[in-house]
């Protein structure tokens, strides 16, 4: 007889008091023993029986099964999606409360993972506007909407086309999303146009399983400024149909779309930013603007998504630097400029550096767009081209700013920091855990003055940090 493997968790825990917000949706609870929990679908203040259904390395996610008292902060979800959809999961929690949740996120990373002191914390900045923030967002395609368990064994159809988003987790469910409450301007009524068009003109939608069908994907940009741009995925390029298709959309949408391009994605990831872009109608660029500074941003370019808090986040990195007229500032990270270029004004130099080619261009142009003449851009890895060289060539920088990715600066990049040794960084991030492990190794050199989080993105677990470091013992 075979040997019956014992259960890796319990069924059931009860009792658990979710504390506090955690990444990716989950909340952290405590058991009545004392065991941390993850669990999803809950608010801080919850307390809830839970069903664990995975257990990664030594911690336990679960489900709720009851709710024995519900938060005080709970609040009704706006979006009739909210619990399906992959985005927004913190909805249900009153914004002052995830605030509040994310000051502390920051302020542990730092605690615990950097083991850093702050000399002064400033209080988190919240977003002036919590629903339609974003100026980008990115929608799939697909030939069958999604059911959830309560529509399984229903008379409702899932055989129908499909532009919405993944529902969380899942590569191959597409949940059709009639109204986002992310995205101002004709976002909701261009796609669900679209979604229309393309169902009348018999234009098959993606199967992502069987890997057929043409309307793969859409990207829509929108601007302060009342411009859109879109952006169509094709499956193959077939192009009667795909003429046919555009030429119609801008008949009917004509007056909502400032720029049309379109690609050809026949791989089997939907990432967009590969693919030739080919410009279809209208501008190849649409335009928005931070204070003083405008930008023109292609089909590629990167740029903060939520352009309301990207000019208080900008103004706070303005603050923290200290700029008097004099200063020789380095941006790495530069992106399309979009901080080197908004300080220009307030220094003598500024010197960007950014990995992606494409992006350096669009700084480059920007740059020429605000007759801004005191900026320049390389392109490459920052780790190999920030040098000692590099450094003599350019003069070394009295202020240092650095935005990178989630991942955080290479290794080799932190030690060239402590290398050059600017009077000042300033180190804005997307990641606190990352930002902190980075921090712990210029501690040896710098103390931080003032730290500050930034809530870009509202009811989502995402968080931005912007940190001012002074060279010790200046």
């Amino acid at each position: 007889m075979a040997r019956r493997r014992k259960n890796r968790f319990p069924e059931r825990i009860e009792g658990v008091t979710i504390t506090g917000l955690a990444d990716k949706g989950f909340c952290v609870g405590k058991a009545p023993d004392g065991m941390t929990i993850f669990v999803e679908h809950v608010a801080p203040g919850d307390v809830v029986d839970v069903r664990p259904f995975r257990k990664k390395k030594k911690l336990l996610f679960a489900a709720p099964l009851k709710f024995i008292e519900r938060s005080a902060e709970r609040v009704e979800p706006f979006c009739q999606h909210f619990g399906v959809c992959g985005g927004c999961k913190w909805q249900h929690f009153a914004y002052t409360g995830q605030l509040r949740e994310k000051e502390r996120m920051v302020h542990d990373a730092f605690a615990r993972l950097g083991k850093v002191e702050v000399e002064a914390w400033d209080p988190i900045l919240g977003s002036e506007t919590i629903e339609y923030y974003r100026n980008k967002l990115e929608y799939g395609c697909a030939n069958r909407r999604w059911l959830t368990t309560e529509e399984i064994g229903t008379d409702i159809d899932n055989e129908v086309p499909v532009i919405g988003f993944h529902k969380s987790g899942a590569y191959d469910k597409l949940i059709q999303i009639e109204h986002c409450h992310l995205q101002h301007g004709p976002s909701n009524e261009l796609r669900n146009g679209l979604r229309a068009l393309a169902t009348e003109l018999g234009v098959t939608f993606f199967d992502m399983r069987e890997r057929h069908g043409l309307l793969r994907q859409l990207m829509i940009r929108t601007t302060t400024t009342g411009e859109c741009m879109l952006v169509v995925a094709f499956f193959a390029d077939e192009q009667d149909i795909i003429t046919n298709f555009l030429d119609t959309a801008l008949q009917r949408f004509g007056s909502d779309i400032t720029s049309l391009f379109y690609c050809i994605n026949p791989k089997i990831n939907e990432y967009m930013m590969d693919l030739e872009m080919v410009h279809y109608a209208g501008t190849d660029y649409v335009t928005e603007r931070l204070e003083h500074v405008q930008f023109r941003i292609g089909p590629k370019s990167f740029f903060q998504t939520n352009t309301a808090q990207a000019e208080r986040l900008y103004a706070i990195t303005r603050e923290y630097a200290g700029l008097t007229g004099t200063e020789n500032v380095y941006d790495l990270y530069t992106g399309i400029g979009s901080i080197g270029l908004y300080l220009a004004d307030r220094c003598r130099q500024v010197v960007g550096i950014e990995e992606i080619p494409a992006a350096i261009e669009d700084a480059r142009v920007n740059a020429d767009l605000n007759g801004i003449t005191n900026a320049t851009f390389y392109a490459g890895d920052v780790r190999a081209i920030l040098t000692e060289e590099f450094a003599v060539r350019h003069g070394r920088p009295d202020v240092l700013i650095t935005d990178p990715p989630r991942a955080g600066m290479h290794p080799k990049v932190v030690d060239m920091l402590l290398q050059l040794a600017s009077p000042r960084i300033v180190y804005v991030s997307c990641n606190p855990a990352t930002q902190a492990r980075d921090l712990a190794v210029l501690d040896a050199k710098y103390v931080i003055e003032r730290a500050r989080p930034v809530d870009m993105f509202p009811h989502t677990s995402h968080v931005e940090s912007v940190v001012s470091l002074r060279l010790r013992n200046l």
